[in-house]
């Protein structure tokens, strides 16, 4: 491509783009709302995933040290559980400790605040870096000599998984069925404009025109088309997020909730929507014009 031509097809592209304005501004319109929807599902598993990170990272087993060891010997079984595979920390917690921890988990029950330290066990409150292993990891601080029994909540973690995994497939599925919604609406905004230049365009083949200079304007139309779908879409998601998160923030019952800074995620989220809308364009331009350009 020569060029001094790319002057004629950004201009070419540019006014295809405006004489049909209503096709124009209804592919734009539907594709910032497609790019909308996949980014806020997309947001949606991104908070979900790190949602489910910190809970991974609070949720732990208890390791019941046997009675019969002494609190030296408890407390040397710190390296060997640190030692198991998918053992993040062991923290050793002993009878007194554990007495206080019940007290204060129940202060308004009397009986619970004098209790004998000797009918707890030492233990070791463990935290594990994949809840997919939790169970291998059970098994095998159970087999370590010294621990009498292990307190694992193993239908929380399978919970957990199966959020996570759910989530993630259905944002994989929203994204890829709306990405194709996206190229078929952009292909047939376009082909209403090849359509209506069709005489033109076989003036252009008969006097031997190349289809790569018929193709290259509607393949510049395509481009502003998504590049301005991805801009207007960026601005509208950031805001729509940041109202959410400001939502979640003042709402008391849902404190729990910890939602990510959109200044972290917005490079990231400006380059989807940006190659995303691009990627719209031109491969609905190019799926449009390619049976007009067929001998």
């Amino acid at each position: 491509m020569a060029k001094h031509n790319f002057g004629y097809f950004a201009h070419e592209g540019l006014s295809n783009m405006f004489s049909h304005g209503f096709m124009s501004f209804a592919a734009i319109g539907i594709t910032v709302a497609c790019l909308l929807i996949m980014g806020t599902f997309t947001l949606v598993a991104v908070n979900a995933n790190e949602l489910l990170a910190d809970l991974e990272r609070e949720n732990e087993i208890l390791a019941y040290v046997d009675d019969s060891y002494t609190a030296a010997q408890a407390k040397a079984l710190q390296k060997e559980l640190e030692a198991v595979p998918n053992v993040a920390s062991a923290t050793y917690i002993s009878k007194q400790q554990a007495m206080e921890n019940f007290a204060a988990e129940y202060p308004d029950e009397e009986l619970f605040q004098d209790l004998d330290p000797e009918i707890f066990e030492d233990r070791y409150a463990i935290k594990i870096l994949d809840l997919e292993q939790q169970k291998d990891t059970v098994e095998q601080v159970r087999a370590l000599e010294g621990i009498s029994d292990v307190n694992a909540h193993e239908e929380i973690a399978g919970g957990f998984i199966t959020v996570r995994n759910v989530a993630t497939v259905v944002c994989v599925a929203l994204i890829a069925i709306l990405f194709v919604v996206s190229v078929f609406i952009i292909s047939n905004t376009i082909k209403l404009t090849t359509f209506d230049r069709r005489d033109e365009i076989a003036i252009m083949r008969m006097v031997g025109a190349t289809n790569g200079f018929i193709r290259w304007p509607f393949v510049y139309e395509g481009f502003m088309l998504g590049l301005l779908s991805a801009v207007i879409g960026f601005f509208l998601q950031w805001g729509l997020y940041e109202a959410v998160a400001r939502g979640v923030g003042n709402n008391d019952t849902m404190q729990l909730i910890h939602i990510v800074s959109f200044q972290k995620l917005w490079p990231v989220v400006a380059g989807s929507f940006a190659a995303a809308g691009i990627v719209i364009g031109v491969g609905g331009s190019l799926s449009a014009i390619r049976k007009f350009l067929q001998v």
